[in-house]
């Protein structure tokens, strides 16, 4: 029996064989380590060829499938990992690799179940085994596995005689980093470094905790990440890190970074000419992107992101015909999981440019709504297109989209409520409007502006004035506004009621006095009104016979229920 002790990125494993063997499996594990996804699958491969039954190169072959994020092949482990369970029906590490399948599923409780059958089948004095199991609960970047449990079968594994692999130390840093208590997942990390002073990933760990606390501890991070680089020239990931790192902020490093990461993985780095053209992107250079982009897929480059990236660029530099034409592509290729909200947006955008795809960038923006993380996407996604039917200044269009804001958001504001609202007004959809005003005004009961356009949405309806239907809501604006200290912010409000009520008196009701009254206390707020002072002259030479009396129409004005606020318009609402 030969103990293998390797620190790889995932787990350790106890190799039974000849020293070959041996050799070549720990090949494939330290291409692991240094994420050569490529070159551990070739290895592992290999060795299965060579004996179906080599349950440890199943095992690290099915590691490998899902060690790239970017190509996770979970269904493809599985299946690998239960034919060659069928014919060694009690290996345990095959149990556990078939759990953290399960588990990537997100069948929980499956998984859970095949982790202790995993662990009952070594009678829990494996090592590896309980590291198999422990890693796949502490990945700290998902939300699936259960931090708790991964730190006691790891504990469980650290306990066990003669135990001194720093992989299960650094699994279990990962655990309690996930759990999260990053003072234990430190002395974890640290305790790897005590049993293996070159183990860069430990290094880069805590370098990454560092991170996390943000800009602050940048001294602290950036001295560990140099140290990881000290410690291991050929450790990838810490490379890619600050490659990532300075992206956005000193695009020289990060042309630098990214070098540096290309040279350490080799032609392990499928996506290498891809990397390349996105930095270009992020210099700005949207011509030498898009040639090079170019460039890549005339290689043979199949990354569906180069479709994408192009598609960007031509977009920045407003080619709508080619963006397009790209974004067609994008869509076509890339899987849909790894399309993001911006993605849809843009496209869905460029779609509008193009008459007749307005049903299917709608879809698309409700796809990325659905696919949204958090209220803040899915409302930033509605807006965009919404704003692109306002700038067109089809108005029913915007509204509709602005209503989807309104019911998205949890607590809609003055604005949301408005952009709906007064984009069916603008277009005569008076019965939306009044809906959408209604919500205003019981919302923000002290403020004019709710009450004032459920008046101008009810007069829209009422355009005679004969059933009064708006009277209701311009006096309630009216009464809003008159107990407003500064009436400044809301001088068109209150002022367009005053005229609404002055026609209304002299039109209707033939109430000279009551006209003139109106008169005067819009003249109150605006001695200078114009057309208040020639109405006023024009009332006082009329001879006016008042209607017969008769009931007020059964109106009711707006619920007026909620939290009161100070009255006012809302600071970035204007009447239009």
């Amino acid at each position: 029996m030969n103990k293998i002790k390797l620190g790889v990125m995932f787990l350790a494993a106890m190799v039974f064989g000849n020293f070959s063997k041996a050799q070549t499996l720990e090949e494939g594990r330290k291409f692991l380590y240094y994420e050569k996804f490529i070159s551990a699958k070739q290895t592992f491969e290999k060795l299965l060829a060579a004996n179906p039954n080599n349950v440890d190169a199943a095992y690290w072959l099915g590691q490998t499938m899902i060690a790239d994020n970017d190509n996770k092949d979970v269904a493809g482990a599985k299946a690998l990992y239960l034919k060659t369970l069928a014919a060694n029906s009690n290996s345990a590490l095959l149990t556990a690799g078939v759990g953290h399948m399960e588990l990537l599923e997100g069948k929980t409780q499956d998984a859970r179940t095949r982790f202790e059958t995993a662990i009952s089948l070594s009678q829990g004095k494996n090592a590896a085994v309980l590291n198999a199991v422990g890693f796949a609960n502490a990945n700290f970047d998902s939300k699936l596995g259960d931090a708790s449990y991964a730190i006691e079968k790891l504990k469980q594994a650290t306990a066990i005689k003669g135990m001194r692999d720093p992989d299960v130390w650094c699994n279990l840093g990962d655990a309690y980093r996930k759990l999260p208590d990053g003072a234990a997942a430190l002395s974890a990390y640290e305790t790897a470094l005590s049993l293996d002073s070159k183990y860069a990933r430990a290094k880069y760990r805590i370098g990454r905790i560092y991170q996390t606390q943000g800009q602050t501890q940048e001294d602290i991070y950036m001295r560990y990440y140099n140290e990881t680089i000290a410690m291991d020239p050929s450790y990838s990931p810490v490379y890619f890190t600050l490659q990532q790192y300075y992206y956005n902020i000193n695009v020289n490093k990060s042309a630098d970074y990214l070098e540096k990461y290309l040279t350490a993985k080799g032609s392990d780095e499928p996506n290498a000419c891809y990397l390349r053209t996105a930095l270009k992107a992020a210099q700005g250079l949207y011509q030498e992107t898009i040639n090079k982009g170019k460039d890549c897929i005339a290689a043979g480059g199949t990354d569906p992101r180069l479709w994408g990236i192009i598609a960007y660029q031509y977009n920045k530099i407003g080619d709508s015909i080619n963006a397009k034409t790209y974004f067609d592509e994008f869509f076509k290729r890339q899987k849909p999981e790894k399309i993001g909200p911006a993605d849809i947006e843009t496209y869905a955008i460029v779609l509008l440019k193009f008459p007749g795809n307005e049903a299917i960038a709608g879809t698309y923006i409700d796809k990325g709504v659905e696919m949204a993380a958090t209220e803040e996407e899915k409302v930033a996604l509605l807006k965009s297109i919404a704003s692109v039917y306002e700038k067109r200044k089809q108005f029913k269009d915007a509204a509709d989209w602005y209503k989807k804001v309104v019911m998205i958001k949890k607590n809609p504001g003055k604005t949301d409520l408005y952009n709906a609202g007064y984009n069916y007004y603008r277009v005569g959809s008076f019965q939306p409007s009044i809906e959408i005003f209604n919500q205003y005004a019981q919302k923000f009961p002290d403020d004019i502006f709710g009450h004032y356009m459920l008046g101008k949405a009810n007069w829209g309806i009422d355009t005679t004035m004969a059933a009064g239907l708006a009277n209701p809501y311009f006096e309630k604006a009216i009464a809003v506004g008159e107990a407003a200290v500064d009436k400044s912010k809301i001088k068109s409000q209150l002022i367009g009621s005053y005229k609404y009520m002055i026609a209304y008196m002299a039109n209707i009701k033939k109430d000279k006095a009551g006209a003139i009254a109106f008169c005067d206390k819009a003249l109150l707020v605006d001695p200078t009104d114009a057309e208040t002072i020639a109405n006023k002259d024009a009332i006082s030479k009329m001879n006016m016979n008042p209607a017969p009396a008769k009931p007020a129409p059964k109106t009711t004005p707006a619920k007026t229920t909620g939290t009161k606020t100070p009255a006012k318009t809302p600071a970035t609402v204007k009447k239009k």
